[in-house]
C-alpha cells in the first residue's frame, strides 16, 4: 500500500480553513513541520498556489516517500531533515526571516505506525525500536533493559500517566533479568499479566500508556514540543497564523500554555493605560481545543483522540 492511499490527514479541512488568511499573498511562506507521509503538505501546496512549503521530518524515511509525493510541486516544496525545534536553525539556513504559517501534527505518524518494523505499534510484532530517526539515539529496548527501575517508574507515570506504572516496571525489571526484551508482542503480554483484572476493562489496549511513554522517552517528544511551539510563534510574521494537533494531554497543555501566555497581556495589574511591549502577541483562533467530527473519526479511527488549537499573530515582540 502506498503511503498515500493508507494515509488520511487528521482535521485537514480545518487546517486549511484556520491558515488560509495568512496564506493568500503571493510569496507567503508556510512551515509543515511534522511532514510524515506528506499529506497536510500537498494539501498545503494545492490549496494556497502562491505560497512556497517548507517541511520538516526527522525520518528519512518519510521525507523520500513525502518527497516523491510533493515531486510534482518543485521548488515550491523545500524538505528538511530536522527535528521540528530546530525550525529557527532551519529559517536561518534558507534565509527566512519571518513565515505566514505554520502546522504541527504532534506525535507518531501513521506511516510510522503502519510499518511494522518501526516497533510503534502495540498492536502487531515488531522489534521494540520506536525511534522515529533509527539512525541515532537510542531504542525503546534498550531503554527497557538498562534503565534503572525508579526511572522506569517515573517515564511510565509523567509520559503515559499509567497508574499502575510501579506493577508494570516491577514485572518488566523480572523479566528482563530472565532474558532481556527484543519485540513488543512480548512486552504487550508482560503488561497484560501485571494489570489487575480492573485496570484491564477500561481504556483500550493495556500496553498503550506503556508505548507512548517508551516513545516519548525515545524521541524526546515533550522536551522538542516546549521549545519548539514557542520558536513557531516567534518565527510567526504579524498577521501569520500557526496551527497545533495533538493527540494526549501532556502534548495539548504546552501548546495551551504557550498560546495563553501569547495572547495574555503582562503589564503589572494597576496601569491606567497598558504599553505596547505588554500587550498580547497572540489572538486566539479556537476555543479551548477543538476536535474532529463524528464523520471524520467514523472514516480514519487515528483522528479520534486529536486536538486543534490555532493562534494569530497580531504583534511583534518589543524589546
Amino acid at each position: 500500500m502506498s503511503s498515500n492511499a493508507r494515509h488520511v490527514p487528521v482535521m485537514l479541512q480545518r487546517c486549511l480553513d484556520m491558515l488560509a488568511p495568512a496564506l493568500t499573498e503571493p510569496g507567503a511562506v508556510v512551515v509543515d513541520c511534522t511532514l510524515g507521509a506528506g499529506g497536510h503538505s500537498e494539501a498545503l501546496l494545492k490549496t494556497f498556489p502562491e505560497a512556497r512549503l517548507v517541511a520538516l521530518d526527522r525520518d528519512p524515511t518519510a521525507l523520500e516517500l513525502a518527497g516523491e509525493r510533493l515531486k510534482p510541486y518543485g521548488e515550491r516544496a523545500t524538505l528538511v531533515r530536522a527535528v521540528y525545534h530546530e525550525l529557527p536553525e532551519v529559517l536561518e539556513r534558507l534565509g527566512i526571516p519571518k513565515v505566514q504559517g505554520v502546522l504541527f501534527d504532534l506525535g507518531v505518524s501513521s506511516m510510522q505506525l503502519d510499518e511494522a518494523g518501526r516497533g510503534f505499534a502495540y498492536a502487531q510484532d515488531a522489534p521494540l525500536d520506536m525511534r522515529m530517526d533509527q539512525t541515532t539515539g537510542i531504542s525503546a529496548a534498550e531503554v527497557l533493559n538498562t534503565y534503572a527501575p525508579g526511572d522506569l517508574v517515573r517515564i511510565l507515570r509523567a509520559y503515559g500517566e499509567e497508574k499502575q506504572a510501579r506493577r508494570i516496571v516491577e514485572a518488566v525489571v523480572r523479566e528482563r533479568a530472565a532474558e532481556p526484551f527484543s519485540n513488543s508482542a512480548r512486552l504487550v503480554d508482560v503488561i497484560r499479566e501485571a494489570l489487575p483484572q480492573a485496570a484491564k476493562r477500561h481504556g483500550g489496549n493495556p500496553a498503550k500508556r506503556t508505548f507512548q511513554a517508551l516513545r516519548i522517552e525515545v524521541n524526546a517528544e515533550l522536551a522538542s514540543v516546549e521549545a519548539a511551539i514557542p520558536a513557531a510563534v516567534a518565527a510567526l510574521a504579524v498577521g501569520g497564523r500557526i496551527a497545533v494537533l495533538s493527540y494526549q494531554s501532556l502534548e495539548d497543555r504546552i501548546v495551551k500554555q504557550v498560546f495563553a501566555a501569547g495572547a495574555t497581556s503582562t503589564a503589572p495589574p494597576g496601569l491606567p493605560v497598558v504599553p505596547e511591549r505588554y500587550q498580547p502577541r497572540l489572538k486566539l483562533l479556537t476555543r479551548g481545543a477543538e476536535l474532529p467530527t463524528e464523520e471524520e473519526v467514523a472514516e480514519n479511527r487515528r483522528a479520534a483522540p486529536a486536538r486543534l488549537r490555532g493562534a494569530e499573530r497580531i504583534r511583534e515582540d518589543i524589546r
